[in-house]
């Protein structure tokens, strides 16, 4: 399920939890942890009895982006550094998977997310801050664009000029400030974080999670729609949604005044 050196994963109550693990470097990426961080969220994905997944980081980065050091001898050529593909080979499919997976993703941000790193918290579904934790968008201090979906999710968490701000000035967004423009759902003393993340996790886990993850294909789908097609969109997922077992089951509970049982199907 990956890497043992560079990513740690955990399973307890059906919530898995992914750790980046290079503390020593800050958890920056290089081409075996995305490699293997990629394996494992496939296998969340597949995994029928995660019904809900942590992302977050060892020691007191959850992620500084791009190991520039891996990518050294880049810059020792006289002929252009290629980005493209090895975007398109290792950080897309990483967001894609993020964004489509049917599994809620909880970002425990547990200190600095830059760059890439950034993009990562930003593709959560949900993300809970330490106090200590802190956001930039760094890209612009080394001369380019921020990419793995920043551009795409920044502006629609917090509104294009804030998003304009932080990609071109790369200033630093502490967790108090991010709570306030809407890029973390809430914030915690660090010694709680994983507690108040895991709590959360576990209480999503225990719900109807064939419905989340179809809400969670609704809301995606709403960002590039017109009403009139998620209109119809919403009535084809109710249909899918009402044919589950955990449907019939909150049906159920509600009738003879008990707690529903989901399983997840």
């Amino acid at each position: 399920m990956g890497s043992e050196e560079s990513i740690l994963v955990h399973d307890d109550k059906g919530v898995r939890t992914i750790t980046l693990n290079r503390p020593d470097v800050l958890n920056a990426f290089n081409d075996d942890m995305l490699s293997a961080l990629k394996k494992t969220l496939r296998a969340a994905e597949k995994e029928k009895t995660v019904r809900c997944v942590i992302l977050t980081g060892a020691g007191r980065a959850f992620g500084s982006g791009q190991d520039l050091a891996d990518v050294k001898d880049r810059y020792t050529k006289d002929e252009p550094v290629q980005f493209t593909q090895h975007l398109r080979d290792h950080y897309n499919p990483i967001i894609t998977k993020m964004r489509t997976m049917e599994k809620l993703i909880i970002g425990a941000i547990n200190g600095v997310a830059a760059g890439a790193g950034c993009s990562l918290a930003l593709a959560c579904d949900m993300r809970i801050a330490a106090e200590s934790a802190s956001f930039i968008q760094a890209f612009v201090k080394v001369g380019l664009v921020p990419d793995s979906g920043s551009t795409f999710m920044l502006p629609r968490l917090i509104g294009v000029a804030r998003a304009m701000e932080m990609a071109c000035t790369g200033r630093k967004i502490e967790a108090d400030e991010a709570l306030r423009i809407g890029l973390v759902n809430r914030v915690v003393p660090d010694a709680d974080l994983l507690a108040a993340t895991t709590e959360l996790a576990t209480k999503l886990a225990s719900m109807a999670t064939r419905a989340i993850g179809l809400i969670k294909r609704a809301i995606n789908a709403a960002w590039t729609s017109d009403l009139e097609t998620q209109l119809d969109y919403e009535a084809m997922l109710q249909q899918t949604a009402g044919q589950t077992h955990d449907h019939r089951e909150g049906v159920r509970a509600f009738i003879e005044k008990r707690k529903p049982v989901f399983r997840g199907e």
